[in-house]
């Protein structure tokens, strides 16, 4: 069995920042959120559990397993997506000449600049962990986490349930919200 979270809240959630590879931590809502999201969930017994190397998802990984031997494995591929040099900006949906808006309105339409990751670029990656991790736990019989970011995860489920680019952000999850996935193919 699979489940996937998002991080919980930081204050660049709360300020609509874009975060990317910027390294953030939880704000105090965000580690409620997570123990909250840890208590939600105790039932479920974790064999392994995988986490973007950022902080902010490191912090949601070791909250919600608080107490329980799980261990917590850091991939690179979990980061979530760059958006080079405009990380940080705020207010960034709201502003209708916000030069990354077709990534959040128009993904087909999407091209990547200043710095900022393509889709395909982000396909590779969690295609990648899906095919040499996920797969592998799923066939051996192990009940995965996985801890990562609002993009990140929007493209692990896209590709989970063939959802097309268009589409991309209707796989959006809150902060903390777990999707569960009794099989996964590609």
């Amino acid at each position: 069995m699979l489940y996937i979270t998002r991080h919980g809240q930081t204050d660049w959630n709360k300020e609509e920042r874009l975060q990317g590879h910027t390294d953030i931590p939880l704000n105090e809502n965000g580690k409620s959120m997570a123990r909250a999201a840890g208590i939600k969930y105790s039932n479920i017994n974790f064999d392994v559990c995988y986490s973007s190397p950022l902080l902010r998802a490191k912090e949601t990984a070791q909250l919600i397993l608080e107490g329980k031997d799980v261990p917590i494995i850091t991939d690179d591929r979990l980061k979530e997506m760059c958006f080079g040099k405009y990380e940080g900006v705020h207010g960034y949906f709201k502003d209708p000449n916000f030069p990354l808006n077709d990534l959040f309105r128009n993904p087909e339409k999407y091209v990547p600049i200043g710095g900022s990751e393509s889709f395909e670029s982000l396909k590779e990656r969690t295609s990648s962990f899906i095919k040499e991790v996920l797969i592998p736990d799923m066939n051996a019989g192990k009940t995965i986490l996985v801890v990562a970011h609002g993009a990140l995860n929007c493209g692990l489920i896209s590709q989970l349930r063939q959802t097309p680019l268009k589409d991309f952000w209707t796989n959006l999850q809150q902060n903390c919200e777990l999707e569960a996935f009794h099989e996964i193919k590609l």
